[in-house]
């Protein structure tokens, strides 16, 4: 198994920001996607993205629901990726989790598209 490592959240404050990291170790992956699960809910769609040829390219999408507020971010080496996440509302609470695939040949927002999953973070956006 191929430990992705999440970091970066936290409590804040409705209208505050936070950027999540994830990090993967041994391997580099070209599907790196965030979701994230609130309590009593299904863990949902946040933002994918795939590396394309092209060193430091790669296509992405966003939830409608963070659009505009949320941007993902992905490193040059394949094995990060970051979550900027601004104007942050009490209903972006959830724990966040990085997902990764070796490659799916295209943007994937279904869960079962990944088999790599982060132990997740923790953010709470207090009104």
């Amino acid at each position: 198994q191929v430990p992705l490592v999440e970091s970066g959240g936290g409590l804040v404050q409705a209208g505050d920001s936070l950027r999540l990291s994830c990090a993967a170790s041994g391997r580099t992956f070209n599907n790196m996607a965030w979701f994230r699960q609130a309590p009593g809910k299904e863990r949902e769609f946040v933002a994918a993205t795939i590396a394309l040829i092209r060193a430091g390219t790669y296509l992405a999408d966003i939830a409608d629901s963070v659009k505009g507020r949320f941007t993902v971010i992905r490193g040059n080496a394949k094995n990060t990726l970051n979550l900027q996440m601004n104007s942050l509302k009490p209903e972006d609470t959830a724990v966040y989790y990085c997902a990764a695939a070796s490659d799916r040949g295209t943007v994937a927002k279904s869960a079962e598209s990944y088999p790599y999953w982060g132990q997740g973070t923790q953010v709470t956006v207090s009104s």
